[in-house]
């Protein structure tokens, strides 16, 4: 993608036989674009929820509102899809699966059931089959992974994704546990990131793209002013079959088609204003999970301590202050500062829990051996020969690369 480092094989100069003899890896490093469009997806998330608490009775917000329920979970999945595709359920990656996603979510959800019981309802239950607000989407990613072998066998895997939302739109008997409707309904945009390639962002990036995202973005908007009258918001949140929502049977496979294909055109709207250099937001698109599991805490606090009431928040000054208001929280939840806090929670190594893996054994092995190798040829050279273990080698290109950016590895948020 834009942060990948030109091969010097295009040279005419003759290399040297050491060079020649030496194979040098390459460098990988995160692309910048992928960061910045999951902190600027994450800030539309935060501001979103902002948003839903001042809807009565302010038709802008609504309309707004409307068109980023559209896209901006859309726009997440997609980037969980893209960055899951070489999940092979090996002990590696299921070990990542649960320390990233499942132990997250047994402990974000407790904590979030015992935070409404302190503030709201002294009643209030500890249930890990019924998400909190936005722990729906560990349930679905978790869910989502666990499949990404199938969809990656199947010849036809988004048609009968798109065949399964629609299907489970008008079944009300799947019920709530683990909020299985936002999971199927929502499956055929984590099908379609595990399609993607870099060449596919590449198209959306383009200049045209971005000129002609303009009035996509305007007559989407007027469509959803047009659509408030007419249509429920429940629509955009994909948790509720069409007879829960009092809508004929036949609505729900055309609503869930329309809707993806509205999502999946406003995303690509999204990513063509994406920068793709670094930003300085860059470095926080690696910590949104953060911002995602923690900013639900303030949301609701002022949900229950009725912070949204307040008549100021309705007037255009009012929704500009809250919308700046929740974007400036999302940015300081997905700093290093609260990142080294709470990563014991967030994304806990617990190597104490699993066995050890034999090919990572055999992994240290052969790096220990290689080391090995490599000090004593180290030896026989001359003092100046010597260099850093980080060093790049004779191309230009650090001996030890990073991780490949979408390994599969890392909660995408």
């Amino acid at each position: 993608m834009t942060s990948s480092l030109r091969s010097h094989g295009d040279r005419k100069s003759p290399s040297s036989p050491d060079q020649q003899t030496q194979q040098p890896q390459p460098s990988r490093h995160r692309d910048a674009f992928f960061d910045n469009a999951k902190f600027l997806a994450i800030a539309l998330v935060g501001i979103g929820h902002s948003w839903g608490q001042i809807l009565n009775g302010n038709p802008t917000v609504e309309a707004l509102y409307r068109v980023l329920y559209t896209f901006h979970m859309p726009a997440f999945i997609i980037i969980s899809g893209y960055f899951s595709r070489s999940f092979d359920a090996s002990p590696r990656r299921v070990k990542r699966l649960i320390t990233g996603v499942v132990v997250p979510y047994v402990v974000f959800e407790t904590a979030y059931a015992l935070h409404r019981r302190f503030s709201e309802d002294p009643g209030n239950d500890i249930s890990l089959l019924d998400p909190t607000y936005l722990l729906w989407f560990l349930c679905a990613l978790f869910v989502w992974r666990l499949t990404t072998p199938i969809w990656q066998t199947l010849r036809w895997p988004l048609p009968v994704s798109l065949v399964i939302a629609a299907l489970a739109s008008v079944t009300p008997t799947i019920g709530n546990d683990l909020n299985m409707q936002r999971v199927l309904q929502f499956l055929p945009c984590f099908v379609l990131g595990l399609l993607l390639r870099p060449e596919h962002f590449q198209l959306v990036r383009r200049r045209s793209v971005r000129i002609l995202s303009v009035p996509v973005v305007a007559a989407a908007l007027a469509i959803a002013w047009w659509s408030m009258p007419r249509m429920q918001t429940d629509w955009f949140y994909r948790n509720a079959s069409v007879e829960d929502m009092g809508a004929p049977w036949w609505s729900g496979p055309i609503v869930t088609l329309a809707l993806f294909g509205c999502s999946v055109v406003l995303t690509a709207c999204f990513f063509s204003w994406v920068p793709g250099r670094r930003m300085w937001f860059t470095t926080l698109g690696a910590g949104t999970i953060y911002g995602y599991l923690l900013h639900g805490f303030l949301s609701k606090e002022a949900t229950f301590s009725g912070w949204f009431h307040n008549a100021w928040w309705d007037t255009p000054l009012g929704g500009i202050v809250l919308t700046a208001l929740a974007a400036t929280v999302i940015t300081l939840l997905c700093t290093k500062p609260v990142q080294r806090v709470m990563r014991y929670v967030v994304e806990p190594k617990m190597d104490w829990a699993f066995k050890r893996d034999a090919g990572d054994s055999a992994r240290s092995r052969e790096k220990r051996a290689r080391e090995a190798n490599g000090t004593a040829a180290s030896g026989s050279k001359a003092p100046d020969a010597a260099g850093p273990k980080d060093a790049p080698d004779a191309s230009g290109t650090p001996a030890t690369p990073t991780t490949p950016n979408g390994s599969g590895d890392k909660v995408s948020v």
